[in-house]
């Protein structure tokens, strides 16, 4: 599960440049990471949250 995400996550990030580049969107990934940051932490959060593999004796 954690490859796909980054997997997810790079595809994600690709979109976004490429987008940026061809001008198709005009956003700033600085605002956008400074009003967005906590669901970054949300994210991790879950992740680690509904990933198996907890030690079990």
């Amino acid at each position: 599960m954690r490859g796909h995400v980054a997997a997810f996550v790079l595809i994600a990030l690709g979109v976004f440049f490429l987008l940026t580049n061809l001008g198709l969107i005009s956003i700033s990934l600085r605002e956008l990471l400074r009003v967005w940051w906590p669901v970054g932490l949300i994210a991790v959060g879950l992740a680690l949250f509904f990933t198996p593999g907890g030690k079990k004796k």
